[in-house]
């Protein structure tokens, strides 16, 4: 759910985009969205897009849903990606099957439209 922080985040991926924020003290891009630097505690976070490109860090199959908005949604191929700019994030992959996937392959976004609920998903598959 988006918050003051996270709002930026959501309305990027709203635009089909990926930002993320990019701490100069730190000299690091920085994921999940948050107030002050990690390890610095500066308060200079900037919002910066990036690709949205990255390579599969781990992924597994789960076979009970997450939560009950994802109970018609099982299996599903959940995943840590990491972005090329650094940062991981985990998310779901679509468009592929556990047979398909090797950790370190390349992926690329898909941004996953729900307008019934105002928001936008980033969700992943092999990049093409």
């Amino acid at each position: 759910m988006p918050t003051p922080t996270s709002q930026p985040y959501w309305d990027a991926l709203a635009a089909h985009r990926v930002r993320i924020q990019y701490s100069p003290s730190l000299g690091e891009y920085v994921f999940y969205p948050r107030v002050i630097s990690p390890h610095t505690l500066i308060d200079d976070l900037e919002w910066r897009e990036i690709s949205g490109m990255g390579r599969l860090y781990t992924f597994t199959v789960a076979e009970r849903p997450v939560s009950p908005h994802f109970a018609d949604e099982v299996p599903q191929l959940l995943a840590v990606v990491q972005w090329d700019e650094g940062p991981r994030c985990t998310t779901e992959i679509v468009d592929a099957t556990v047979h398909d996937l090797e950790v370190g392959m390349r992926m690329e976004p898909v941004f996953c439209d729900y307008p019934q609920h105002a928001i936008t998903m980033l969700r992943y598959r092999p990049a093409r």
